[in-house]
């Protein structure tokens, strides 16, 4: 049997990617997933190109690939990176065997066995199409949703790597979630660059259905016990998607709106189509149906033209919200996008040193939330055991949880009381 060795970075729409190729390879031919590169017949590196590090490290990845691999063993790249610099990635690196886009996985059987193949187009439609099935892990399933993005922030990549928005049909989903329910998986992370743009636009199959309306659909299915998804846009939070949210009792209470810039004149400039009032707005809605939810965020410090004030309103939301995860990062110039065009970048250190303000303040509120953790009852599913005879999960509004247990409390779904805590996880014991 042949070994495969694949590296996956990036988000979870690559994750469910890089699950969809080990499914199609196997449909050909099994093959073992390893960690071992040496001895590994195929190489799949699955790639991210929303920020620059990601892409300078392909490059040095490639060369330790090919330096450490078995004579006969292919290297290929998938992913966004792929899809942006196609033939160029075999130009500036000839070890590279095949480039496969991320809008071509479903061609994955087509070009591992084709010296120096590239499929990269950003039009190819494969929303019907019936994947193999594979599933890292049995007791809760990716799905994706949709496929491209629709939106034109300025910052952002993807899509130019990923194409125009197309919805998967419903009945498709439904099936997909219902055969990992029937294996096991009690819990579905929905996943789209705006899942709750859903519906906005289907390929082959025409039907009338929004994101609000595929929850409940998807909230029918006998066995599934928790809904999760990633990520909504703030623009499309209606009133009826947040009321859905807060009174599905499928759906866990646990939510990421991104934020990106508290800024209203710099949200503009990043075409995000709402307001620093608009944002509360809708958060505030979120904590008043659902005080219990948790709200996660992104945000970009230092996009071009950002100004003290600028940086000082998206601390004023970060106080206002005080989110329970964040996700920070410097503005990063990309390829294909209107903002790395634009005259006003700001200064390297002066982006670094407003990071490290809003992430020591966001350190501070979030030793506060956790800190309070203590001595309260989680529902946790358990879905992944530990080597050190630990087990771990998550709550429902998605905090990691570890109790001292074996295997007989995976896929299961019991009450924990905390009883340390950090900020990234809490410790419990199983009541």
């Amino acid at each position: 049997m042949k070994k495969l060795f694949i590296e996956t970075l990036g988000c979870a729409m690559n994750v469910r990617d890089s699950e969809h190729m080990i499914a199609e390879l196997n449909r050909k031919e099994p093959y073992e997933l390893t960690q071992n590169l040496d001895e590994a017949d195929l190489i799949i590196i699955n790639t991210c190109s929303v920020r620059e590090k990601p892409v300078a490290k392909l490059f040095s990845e490639i060369g330790v690939f090919n330096k450490h691999k078995k004579s006969g063993a292919k290297i290929g790249v998938a992913g966004c990176t792929a899809s942006h610099l196609g033939k160029d990635i075999i130009k500036r690196a000839p070890s590279v065997d095949f480039v496969i886009g991320a809008r071509n996985v479903s061609k994955i059987t087509q070009v591992v066995d084709k010296k120096h193949a590239v499929e990269i187009d950003t039009d190819y439609d494969e929303s019907t199409y019936a994947f193999g099935e594979y599933r890292t892990n049995p007791f809760k399933a990716m799905v994706n949703i949709s496929i491209g993005c629709d939106k034109s922030c300025t910052f952002c990549i993807v899509p130019a790597t990923r194409g125009d928005e197309i919805s998967i049909p419903s009945d498709l989903l439904v099936q997909e979630i219902s055969k990992a329910v029937a294996s096991g998986a009690r819990e579905v992370m929905l996943l789209g660059q705006n899942v709750n743009n859903y519906g906005r636009r289907f390929g082959a199959a025409e039907e009338q259905i929004d994101f609000t309306g595929l929850l409940r659909k998807i909230s029918k299915i006998e066995g599934l016990e928790r809904i999760r998804f990633t990520s909504p846009h703030p623009l499309h939070m209606d009133d009826a998607f947040i009321e859905e949210f807060a009174s599905n009792p499928k759906i866990c209470k646990q939510i990421h709106v991104p934020l990106q810039s508290g800024s209203t004149s710099l949200l503009k400039a990043m075409k995000r189509g709402y307001t620093k009032e608009n944002f509360l707005n809708r958060c505030e809605k979120i904590r008043t149906l659902c005080p219990e939810a948790t709200i996660s965020t992104d945000i970009i410090v230092g996009f071009p033209g950002e100004r003290e004030e600028d940086f000082a309103d998206t601390m004023d939301v970060l106080e206002k919200v005080r989110f329970e995860q964040l996700f920070s990062f410097k503005y990063s110039p990309r390829p294909h996008t209107e903002a790395a065009e634009f005259e006003e970048q700001i200064d390297d250190k002066v982006a670094g040193e407003r990071l490290t303000r809003l992430q020591a303040r966001h350190t501070e509120i979030l030793d506060e939330i956790m800190d309070a953790q203590l001595g309260k009852i989680h529902e946790v599913y358990f879905d992944e055991l530990k080597s050190n005879g630990r087990i771990s999960g998550r709550s429902d509004d998605g905090k990691l949880v570890f109790v001292e247990g074996s295997e007989e409390l995976l896929g299961k779904i019991v009450d924990v009381k905390i009883t340390k805590t950090s900020r990234g996880a809490l410790d419990g014991v199983v009541v």
